[in-house]
């Protein structure tokens, strides 16, 4: 069962937990040509934050690698040189996700041969020292169809939709802004052009992307969807990926097969190997990428002898950051 919850009793949290991030991912172009998918990973950001934290993106990329290869090359800098950062992680990343998608589009207009677009998938973690102990938060922000599964002792939490053209909400606003949704052997598509309904870049096609001031008006958005969620120590590891996982492999099997891996070698980049492997084996037709964050240095323990049990709840703050970044 995937729990998608956004409230956790009080009780049920820990506030001195302080995860140890490590991290491995993988990228295979799989049936198709070329790859245009890339990945970032950042273990350690203390240097940059002046405290502990990490930082991951999912790139999945179309029409070519560029617009994902710059969004890898540019979005983490942009996000700690950002003013707001200081004291409003989730308006600065809103505003570097669609800044990003502007500079991108001008640096299509000086060079045409970059047209592309790409989602964006981040995971940042960031910490804060209280007077019991570490608190630490995991913000992740999505435009498109990649997602982050968190696994929390077995259990497959999502931390972010699908931004399909078919979703209700999507598809809603899609509409709204004067745009269209049609559907092709399940698939839907904005305009009939685009199968995403949020992605950076995607400037050269008619009609999709508009501008006016600051926001965005046209049919499919740079803007991302942002969650907030306090981590706990039942909660051992994320998972975040593209499409082209996710449409072979559900959230749950995703991370009962992760844990087998890592119970078995503790390794994560040879658990996002195999979750690789395993959706080109179960004939995926789209280039796979995965990046797996372990928060525990020791292997998950086995819990199969475990009576099963509901989980608390999951609380996911939708207020802003600012707490986080003051010292």
């Amino acid at each position: 069962m995937v729990h998608n919850e956004r409230e956790r009793p009080a009780e049920a949290r820990n506030l001195a937990y302080a995860p140890k991030c490590r991290s491995g991912g993988c990228s295979e172009r799989g049936k198709r040509r070329t790859l245009e998918d890339a990945l970032v990973q950042v273990d350690d950001l203390s240097d940059q934050l002046g405290s502990s934290g990490a930082f991951y993106g999912v790139f999945d990329g179309h029409d070519g690698a560029d617009a994902a290869l710059y969004a890898k090359e540019h979005l983490l800098s942009l996000l700690l040189q950002d003013p707001l950062f200081s004291t409003s992680v989730e308006k600065a990343v809103k505003k570097v996700f669609l800044r990003l998608d502007r500079d991108f589009k001008e640096a299509c207009q000086r060079d045409s041969s970059l047209d592309s677009g790409t989602t964006a998938l981040i995971g940042l973690l960031q910490s804060r020292y209280l007077s019991f102990g570490e608190v630490v938060h995991l913000l992740v922000a999505n435009a498109g169809d990649c997602r982050a599964v968190l696994c929390r002792r077995g259990l497959a939490i999502e931390l972010s939709d699908d931004h399909t053209p078919l979703s209700e909400g999507e598809r809603k606003r899609i509409e709204s802004a004067g745009g269209t949704v049609t559907e092709t052997e399940a698939v839907g598509y904005v305009n009939g052009q685009l199968s995403v309904a949020r992605s950076i870049g995607d400037w050269f096609y008619d009609g999709l992307k508009g501008l006016k001031g600051h926001c965005e008006t046209g049919p499919v958005i740079a803007e991302p969807e942002i969650r907030v969620y306090e981590l706990s120590e039942e909660d051992e590891f994320l998972l975040l990926g593209c499409d082209g996982l996710w449409n072979k492999i559900s959230s749950q099997t995703a991370v009962q097969f992760a844990r087998n891996q890592l119970m078995k070698h503790n390794d994560p980049k040879r658990c996002s190997e195999a979750l690789v492997q395993e959706a080109l084996m179960l004939e995926a037709d789209d280039n796979v990428t995965v990046i797996t964050v372990c928060f525990q240095t020791k292997a998950p323990p086995d819990i199969s002898a475990e009576t099963p049990r509901e989980p608390a709840k999951i609380r996911f703050n939708y207020s802003r950051m600012e707490h986080l970044v003051k010292k």
